[in-house]
C-alpha cells in the first residue's frame, strides 16, 4: 500500500553534503513515523535518524547527531536527509522506512521499506 523510493545519494568528498529524498508512490505515509537506517559491505544495518508521523519528534544515532537533520514534508508525501560534514565512516547504502505512530531506533518498527541509495565518501 506504501510504496517508497530513494534518491540523493552518490559520491563525495570528506567534508561534503548530500541531501537524500524518500518519495511515497502509493498511498501517503503521513500517518506514519519514517526513518533512515544505512548498512556498510560486511557490518550490520544500524539505524540513522527517525522522525515521528507529524515531524513533532526526532532522534539521531550518536554518530551522526549534529551533522544529519531529518525532515518531512507530508503534503508532498516526501521525506528527507540532509548530510553535512560527511565523513569517509558514512560510506554505506541507505534505506528509508516507514511504520508505526512516533518511530523507533529498531527496523523491526517498520513495515515499509524503499530500495536504498548509495553514498560513498572519499577521503
Amino acid at each position: 500500500q506504501v510504496r517508497l523510493v530513494e534518491s540523493g545519494g552518490g559520491l563525495v568528498q570528506d567534508g561534503g553534503s548530500l541531501r537524500l529524498s524518500c518519495a511515497g508512490l502509493g498511498r501517503s505515509f503521513s500517518n506514519y513515523a519514517m526513518a533512515w537506517f544505512r548498512q556498510a559491505p560486511g557490518a550490520e544495518r544500524e539505524f540513522v535518524a527517525v522522525i515521528s508521523w507529524n515531524g513533532g519528534v526526532t532522534d539521531y544515532a550518536d554518530s551522526v547527531k549534529g551533522r544529519f537533520t531529518i525532515s518531512r514534508d507530508n503534503g508532498k508525501n516526501t521525506m528527507f536527509l540532509q548530510m553535512n560534514s560527511l565523513k569517509p565512516e558514512d560510506t554505506a547504502a541507505y534505506w528509508c522506512a516507514a511504520g508505526g505512530k512516533t518511530g523507533s531506533r529498531s527496523q523491526w518498527g517498520y513495515d515499509y521499506w524503499g530500495q536504498g541509495t548509495q553514498v560513498t565518501v572519499s577521503a
